[in-house]
């Protein structure tokens, strides 16, 4: 399991951690991690060009001691500060004793003329390290540093960035501004949130966790579950177990003019580890010729047999009725889709058994009275606010998908998934999938982020690299699963 934990937690284990140890011994071992990890990515130091992107606080700090590390090797290491009355002197001693050069963003000194010739410097370099901003920057980059990431950017070499890319926000993962684009994001002793959340995520590349001995609490912000993870998870039949004893889900979903919902959802909850599916709905004749395992039924919810979760509204129209009679019972549902939008505030409030609501960006943005932009660009917060006016579990699809409980706690976030998996027809397989889960026994917050760590999985695996249908992601569920399984 991969944790996240907001920026105050972070400082006050830190506190806590120096209030122990020599004076600068912390963020010695920050700056010899990240300095092995740009020693890495160069793969050949010695006579290697490094620019250094120093701001006034500790990421410029880490930044320094790094680089000194790295001129020591026989790296060439500039170092271009923003504020230079304010840079780090102990880290601007040791890059002067290893050789390193500094030079200011916005005057000349010595070789390097004017800001012009500081992005010039940065596009020549092999390596840029981003130390701008720490973890408590907010509402992206001030004017003075965008004109150096845009040099960044536009530079040979790769970009690494000191903790966090600097311009996004470390708690929620959104961007206000101009922000750095990293290659390769160094992090110290915890992930931070917005590592793993989209947009932000986007602008970390790959994420590299330095160990610098932090002590954090049990719980945290966001948490990631890995293979290992899901695999404990995933229902696995008995001796003794039998198509009832796995569980039966019931699907209320499709409608004449989108009866492809319910055979996609059908699709994904046969795969999902129930031991018998109910289907119910007027597409009963297209799901039996496409599934004749499936017990169809013709006589609405109330009267489809026993169920142990319900799965209600994809492709379901404006069929409020079922949408309600779902509800209305006593186990598990997952709400879809069409659903979303007929289910009403109180009625899920009111329900006793849990709910999983999976909207994806502009279904979230409608329930929510906002434009899908809003909840695009901070979905921590849609997903919480969301969880809590409906006293549900939600999954929040999209570029990242996230799953938050109404109780609170930690919001889990997937891993898996490709952007091959923005087809029609890809979330009626997730919801059958999820639901199924849920049928077999697992929370809502447990089917929720299970249900997306296998679909994305199979979106990989059936699409590597190429175009893909829903129907081909449901047929990859059980490799997926088996993977995972190992």
């Amino acid at each position: 399991m991969r944790s996240a934990y907001s920026v105050e937690t972070v400082r006050t284990a830190e506190r806590e951690l120096m209030a122990r140890l020599p004076e600068g011994a912390l963020m010695q071992r920050a700056a010899a991690g990240l300095a092995a990890a740009c020693a890495d990515l160069l793969g050949r130091v010695y006579g290697s060009r490094v620019v250094l992107l120093v701001g006034s606080g500790d990421n410029g700090g880490d930044a320094l001691y790094a680089g000194a590390r790295l001129a020591r090797r026989g790296a060439g290491v500039t170092a271009v500060l923003l504020a230079p009355e304010r840079a780090h002197a102990g880290g601007l001693a040791a890059l002067r004793r290893a050789g390193g050069r500094v030079v200011s963003a916005g005057a000349a000194e010595g070789a390097v003329q004017g800001a012009q010739g500081v992005e010039e410097l940065v596009e020549r370099a092999d390596l840029v390290v981003d130390g701008i901003v720490g973890i408590g920057g907010k509402g992206g980059l001030r004017p003075d540093a965008v004109p150096l990431a845009a040099a960044a950017q536009r530079s040979r070499g790769a970009v690494v960035a000191v903790d966090l890319p600097s311009g996004v926000d470390a708690d929620t993962g959104e961007v206000r501004g101009a922000a750095v684009r990293a290659d390769l994001t160094v992090t110290f002793g915890t992930h931070k949130p917005g590592l793993l959340v989209d947009p932000a995520r986007e602008y970390a590349g790959s994420v590299r966790l330095v160990d610098i001995g932090l002590d954090l609490p049990a719980e945290p912000e966001l948490e990631a579950l890995q293979h290992a993870d899901v695999a404990r998870l995933l229902p696995v039949p008995r001796a003794e177990s039998d198509k009832y004893r796995r569980g039966v889900v019931g699907i209320a979903a499709g409608s004449a003019r989108y009866p492809g919902a319910a055979v996609l959802a059908v699709a994904g909850a046969l795969r999902g580890g129930a031991g018998a599916v109910r289907y119910v709905g007027p597409a009963g004749e297209a799901v039996l010729t496409r599934f004749p395992e499936t017990l169809v039924s013709d006589q609405g919810p109330k009267h489809a047999g026993r169920v142990q979760a319900w799965v209600v509204g994809p492709g379901a129209g404006d069929d409020a009725a079922t949408v309600g009679e779902v509800l209305a019972a006593e186990v598990p549902v997952l709400v879809d889709a069409d659903g979303l939008r007929l289910a009403e505030t109180g009625v899920v409030r009111a329900r006793r058994a849990p709910t999983l609501m999976t909207p994806h960006a502009g279904e979230a943005a409608a329930l929510l009275g906002v434009d899908r932009e809003e909840v695009e660009g901070g979905r921590l917060a849609a997903v919480r606010e969301l969880a809590g006016r409906y006293g549900a579990t939600v999954l929040l699809k999209g570029s990242t998908t996230l799953v938050a409980d109404s109780g609170g706690g930690a919001v889990r976030v997937n891993p898996t998934g490709t952007s091959w998996l923005a087809t029609a027809g890809s979330g009626d397989v997730l919801s059958g999938l999820a639901g199924s889960l849920l049928a077999a026994g697992l929370s809502a917050v447990d089917a929720g982020s299970v249900g997306a760590y296998v679909h994305g999985l199979a979106g990989r695996l059936a699409a590597d690299g190429a175009p893909v249908g829903a129907h081909d992601v449901a047929e990859a569920v059980p490799e997926a699963w088996r993977n995972v399984l190992g």
